[in-house]
């Protein structure tokens, strides 16, 4: 058997609500599987819910946006316990807000150029979701501007294509600070995407002494290298090892839940032992 602790859903920028995800977990025969929206804990309730008394256990989880050195970053917090939704509420809100301002400049300039994607369109077809930029690639899509997702992130979207303004992120090091505060376990999310293996030395050490307390290893876009690399940083300083498909339904075709692009396998004993360390936190 096998788990995929980290998913997201429509209420970030995932196609599929938060029951679709429990119930294609159960079909597909996973020990556990956890939601980890984006700056978001708010379809956590209903995904907790549509877990009961079915075979695979849920798990309540984030995904904090952060930087570390002008690189972003991703915390992961999993076991997320609902007395500390409050609280990462609290540190997602100013993320929020400049978000929303983002997402306001990113349609103003779109618009400016020639290309006329409108947020109200957006959000009336993404109700329950924080906007981001894979809504607005969505849109051109469907607007015909560019044929694919993977198309509209190389090109329009592109954060030197002169349209997109990242919002305010919050520093990695206070995120993973209040992950562990609040009894959630914080893990570093694909670390390889942003990093290299230098970047995680300068990482890790201050990453530890906050409370981070697992990495992700397995990721469906981790080649063999990568793997060993994050292998040996996790034994280095005695972290656990976590991982997952990054599943986002429609809006990443080529990933699917609990085996990515095929491959991907997370044992249980991961899920078990990184349970042990909630309960523990």
């Amino acid at each position: 058997m096998s788990c995929d602790l980290h998913t997201h859903s429509t209420f970030s920028d995932g196609t599929c609500t938060p029951e679709e995800i429990v119930s294609a977990a159960e079909a597909l025969g996973l020990t556990a599987v956890a939601l980890c929206d984006h700056n978001d804990v708010d379809g956590l309730p209903r995904f907790l819910r549509a877990a009961e008394g079915k075979r695979t256990a849920a798990v309540p989880g984030t995904e904090i946006t952060t930087v570390f050195e002008d690189a972003e970053l991703h915390i992961v917090g999993l076991f997320v316990p609902e007395s500390g939704y409050g609280a990462v509420r609290a540190l997602t809100e100013r993320m929020r807000r400049s978000k929303a301002e983002s997402n306001l400049a990113l349609e103003r300039r779109l618009n400016a150029a020639g290309y006329p994607v409108h947020l109200s369109d957006i959000r009336a077809a993404h109700p329950d979701a924080a906007i981001n930029r894979a809504h607005f690639a969505a849109e051109l899509v469907r607007l015909g501007y560019v044929s694919s997702i993977t198309e509209a992130f190389k090109t329009l979207l592109a954060p030197g294509a002169g349209f997109y303004v990242p919002p305010e992120r919050t520093d990695a090091f206070e995120a993973i600070t209040l992950l562990r505060g609040i009894g959630a376990v914080p893990v570093l999310a694909h670390p390889l995407l942003k990093l290299d293996a230098a970047g995680l030395e300068r990482f890790l050490p201050r990453a530890v002494e906050c409370g981070l307390l697992a990495i992700e290893t397995r990721y469906p876009l981790f080649d063999a290298a990568d793997e060993r690399t994050a292998d040996a940083a996790a034994e280095k300083y005695g972290l656990l090892p976590s991982g997952g498909s990054d599943f986002h339904g429609e809006n990443k075709p080529d990933i699917r839940l609990g085996t990515g692009r095929g491959t991907l396998n997370v044992p249980d004993e991961w899920y078990e032992a990184l349970r042990e360390a909630a309960e523990k936190a």
